[in-house]
């Protein structure tokens, strides 16, 4: 059995789905499922590799939350182990600046789950593709400081997003930003053991594993952060790529061509098992920058934009869809 297959088995071990249940371990345990008829679906907000997101409406206690469907019409064994790893990863977390999820629902069949998020008003993709002005640096400062706390949270618990950019950052009206979607998360320990490389949307794909390496450690999130980081300011993409190999490109033209002072080339398997040290979230937390006039706003002081999200006319086709959304 292969290592995805094993990995699939443990989780479906620890989530044993039967008919009416969601069951999970007693930590954190659900019990019985509510039906999504008990949800009021009032527009599409989303879609993605791994499912389409509404906003929603709890009709028992009339909370606005994001439902989230499981895309299942691929699957042949029942949920995929992406939504599997997603469900056990965020049932374990709880932190401010992650996604919450509530609760799993379920459909007409046993196939059709849903998972009710927390709602959040914005994306930040959204917000830069129709402000008409960039983040202030001080509403950059707040905005990657919420970031930088979710991922060492995130980071002390072993785990790695893999798959950081600006529309998997969601911000509510009171300017709490939060990590959403986990569908490529996974957990890691020590020693680290291989994982496939062709995770990360391409604009924040950090150059080892552009250059193969299945060895991976936070510092991918890491990288991304510092993608996302330029493109707030910029309020434009820090490294549009149109390819891996244009990828490759674009950041030897920003940092120099590679040599062993800043990347440790030789040890890449297209040049490898050692993955390339980069500063962590702590680091980053406790970073002058962020000691430095202008000073981060507060999250309750961030300005509150139009709900771009809740007037898509259009679903869009695929994850890759948007300048800011590229595979």
């Amino acid at each position: 059995m292969g290592d995805a297959e094993s990995e699939s088995e443990q989780i479906r071990l620890k989530c044993i789905r039967k008919e009416g249940f969601f069951t999970v371990p007693p930590e954190h345990r659900l019990g019985r499922c509510r039906s999504v008829k008990e949800f009021e679906k009032l527009n599409r907000i989303g879609e993605g590799t791994y499912g389409i997101v509404y906003r929603a409406r709890d009709t028992q206690t009339d909370e606005i939350v994001a439902l989230k469907k499981v895309r299942m019409d691929k699957e042949k064994d029942g949920v995929p182990i992406s939504s599997l790893r997603e469900i056990t990863l965020l049932l374990r977390l709880r932190h401010p600046n992650i996604v919450e999820l509530k609760e799993v629902v379920v459909g007409n069949h046993l196939e059709s789950i849903f998972l009710v998020m927390g709602y959040c008003e914005q994306d930040l993709a959204s917000l830069l593709e129709n402000m008409p002005t960039p983040f202030s640096e001080a509403q950059v400062k707040c905005i990657v400081l919420q970031v930088l706390r979710g991922l060492q949270y995130l980071h002390q618990n072993f785990i790695i997003h893999r798959d950081l950019k600006v529309s998997n950052l969601l911000m509510t009206d009171k300017g709490c930003v939060k990590t959403a979607d986990f569908g490529l998360a996974r957990a890691y320990g020590i020693p680290v053991k291989p994982m496939t490389p062709k995770v990360v949307t391409l604009w924040y794909r950090a150059p080892e594993l552009l250059l193969g390496t299945t060895t991976q450690t936070t510092s991918i999130d890491m990288w991304a952060m510092g993608c996302i980081l330029a493109e707030l300011l910029a309020h434009k993409p820090l490294l549009p790529g149109t390819s891996e190999i244009h990828q490759v490109d674009l950041i030897v033209q920003l940092l120099g061509t590679p040599s062993e002072n800043i990347w440790p080339v030789s040890a890449w398997p297209l040049l490898s098992p050692t993955p390339l040290p980069r500063a962590t979230a702590r680091d980053g937390l406790e970073s002058s920058y962020f000691k430095e006039k202008p000073l981060p706003c507060e999250p309750e002081l961030m300005p509150t934009f139009p709900h771009h999200r809740n007037k898509q006319a259009a679903p869009a086709t695929s994850e890759g869809q948007g300048k800011r959304c590229k595979p």
